[in-house]
C-alpha cells in the first residue's frame, strides 16, 4: 500500500525557491505523446482511395470530433480549434488508458495534468471571447445583470477551471485507488482486470471525451 504515497521528484532550487518535478508524471507524459506521434504514422503511412483499417479509425475519430466542434461553434471556427480539440481528447484519451499497460500510469491522476489543461481551455475560451467580441463588450458582460454581479460572475467563470479540472483528476485517481485497494486485498487475481477494463477503458474514455466537450463549450459560450 505504500505505493499510494510513494513520488519520485526532483527539486531544483531556484532563487532561495524550489521548483518541483514529478518525474513520474513527466515520463508518462511523454510516453503519451509518442504512442499518438506513433498512432498517426501508422494512420498516415498507407493512405489511399480504399482505407485500411488505421485510416478509418483516423478519419472517423477526426471527423467526428470536428463535426462536434463544428456543432458548437461554427464552421469557420471549427477550422481554428478543431485541430486543438481533436489533440486535446487524443491525448487526454491516451493518458487515461496508459494505467491499463503494466508498470504504466495515467498522468491524469496528477491534479497538475488536468489543472493545466483546465486553465488552457480558460485562457483560450477567453482570449477568443475578447477576439470576437472586441474588450469592452467582452468585460461589460461581467457586470450583468447588475454591476455588482462582478465579483460573482469572476468567480463563476474561475470555478469553470476548478469543476473542469478536478472532475478528470477526481475520476482518474479515484479508480488508481479502487484498483490498488482491491488488488492488494485479492491478491491482484480476481476482480482487478475488470476494474482495469472499467475505469481504464470506459471511465477514462468517457472523462476525455467530458472534458474535450467542456472546453468546446467554454469556447462556445465566450464567442457567442
Amino acid at each position: 500500500m505504500g505505493e499510494l504515497g510513494r513520488i519520485h521528484q526532483l527539486i531544483i532550487p531556484v532563487f532561495g525557491y524550489s521548483m518541483t518535478f514529478n518525474l513520474e508524471v513527466i515520463l508518462m507524459t511523454w510516453i503519451a505523446f509518442l504512442v499518438i506521434v506513433a498512432l498517426g504514422f501508422l494512420t498516415v503511412r498507407k493512405r489511399g482511395m480504399v482505407p485500411e483499417s488505421m485510416q478509418v479509425f483516423g478519419e472517423l475519430l477526426v471527423s467526428n470530433l470536428y463535426k462536434l466542434t463544428e456543432d458548437a461553434l461554427d464552421k469557420e471556427m471549427a477550422k481554428k480549434y478543431g485541430p486543438l480539440i481533436c489533440a486535446l481528447f487524443l491525448f487526454l484519451l491516451v493518458s487515461n488508458w496508459l494505467g491499463i499497460v503494466p508498470h504504466l500510469d495515467e498522468p491524469t491522476k496528477d491534479l497538475n495534468t488536468p489543472l493545466s489543461f483546465g486553465l488552457m481551455g480558460f485562457v483560450i475560451a477567453h482570449v477568443a471571447g475578447i477576439r470576437k467580441k472586441g474588450f469592452k463588450n467582452y468585460a461589460s458582460e461581467y457586470f450583468q445583470p447588475i454591476f455588482f454581479m462582478a465579483p460573482l460572475n469572476i468567480i463563476g467563470e474561475a470555478a469553470k477551471i476548478v469543476s473542469i479540472s478536478f472532475r478528470l483528476f477526481g475520476n482518474i485517481m479515484g479508480g488508481s485507488i479502487i484498483i490498488l485497494v482491491v488488488s492488494y486485498l485479492t491478491y491482484g487475481i480476481l476482480l482487478p482486470p475488470f476494474l482495469y477494463a472499467f475505469f481504464g477503458m470506459f471511465v477514462g474514455t468517457i472523462q476525455a471525451f467530458v472534458f474535450t466537450m467542456l472546453t468546446v463549450v467554454y469556447i462556445s459560450v465566450q464567442v457567442k
